[in-house]
C-alpha cells in the first residue's frame, strides 16, 4: 500500500497495480475502516479501481498526523477476503436501432450481432468505481472476444442510458453527455437520481448482470428513442 500527497488537503491511497476483485474488495473495506476510525474528520472518499482518494479536513488534522493514523487502521488489509456484494439486473435493448456500433464492434470481433449480445450479457461483472459523471458505473470486465478501444473520433453527445463497450469494461452513461465508447444498446433504468434513496442503483462492489429486453418492453420502461 502506498499514500501519496494529492493536493494540500488530500492523500492518494494505492492499494495495487491490477484490476481485480481482490484489490477493488481492499479498496472497498477501505472506505468502511477510514468513516468508523475518522468519522467527521473526512470530507470525501472517493474510491477507484486500485486506489482511494481521502479528503480531510484541515481545521481537524494535518499530513503529518492523519497519513500514519491511516496506515495504523488499514494495517492487515491484504487479509482481506473477496465479498459478494449485491447483485443487480439490469434490462438493455440491443439493438442496431439502440446500439449504433453493435454491427462494427461485431464485424471486428468476426462475431455476429447476436452472439456480441449473448456474450454481453453471459458476464457477471463487479462494479469497479463510480466516476466521470454521477452514477457512471464502470463495470469489468467483458469477455475479452468483444473488448474494443474507444471510438478515435467521440461522439458530442451520447444519449442517457447508453450501454457502451470501451476495452474490457462497460458502463451505462447516466446522462445525455460526450462519449467515445462503443455504444451496443440503451438501458431504461435511471442510474442516477438525486431525489431517490438511495441515489443509484450500483454501489462499487456489487454485480451487475444485463438482460436482454424487447422494443415494447424498453418503452414500457421509460426508455426513450
Amino acid at each position: 500500500m502506498n499514500i501519496s500527497v494529492a493536493g494540500e488537503n488530500s492523500l492518494m491511497i494505492y492499494f495495487g497495480e491490477e484490476t481485480s476483485p481482490v484489490v477493488s474488495a481492499r479498496v472497498q473495506h477501505a472506505v468502511h475502516l477510514l468513516e468508523e476510525a475518522f468519522g467527521s474528520v473526512l470530507i470525501d472518499m472517493v474510491p477507484s479501481y486500485a486506489s482511494l482518494l481521502v479528503i480531510y479536513d484541515l481545521f481537524r488534522t494535518d499530513i503529518h498526523t492523519i497519513r500514519p493514523q491511516i496506515r495504523e487502521v488499514l494495517a492487515g488489509l491484504d487479509q482481506v477476503e473477496v465479498q459478494e456484494g449485491a447483485l443487480v439486473e439490469l434490462p438493455v435493448y440491443y439493438s442496431l436501432e439502440s446500439g449504433p456500433d453493435l454491427q462494427a464492434l461485431a464485424d471486428r470481433a468476426d462475431l455476429g450481432v447476436d452472439d456480441v449480445i449473448q456474450l454481453h450479457q453471459a458476464q457477471e461483472y463487479r462494479v469497479y468505481a463510480i466516476g466521470f459523471a454521477p452514477g457512471f458505473a464502470y463495470l469489468g470486465q467483458v469477455d475479452e472476444r468483444i473488448a474494443a478501444p474507444r471510438l478515435s473520433t467521440p461522439r458530442q453527445k451520447v444519449p442517457r442510458g447508453a450501454v457502451g463497450i470501451a476495452d474490457r469494461q462497460t458502463a451505462i452513461y447516466p446522462t445525455a453527455s460526450p462519449g467515445g465508447w462503443n455504444l451496443i444498446g440503451l438501458c431504461p433504468q435511471p442510474m442516477f437520481d438525486p431525489n431517490a434513496d438511495p441515489s443509484m442503483p450500483v454501489q462499487v462492489g456489487d454485480r451487475v448482470r444485463f438482460k436482454g429486453i424487447d422494443r415494447q418492453s424498453f418503452l414500457e420502461l421509460g426508455g426513450m428513442l
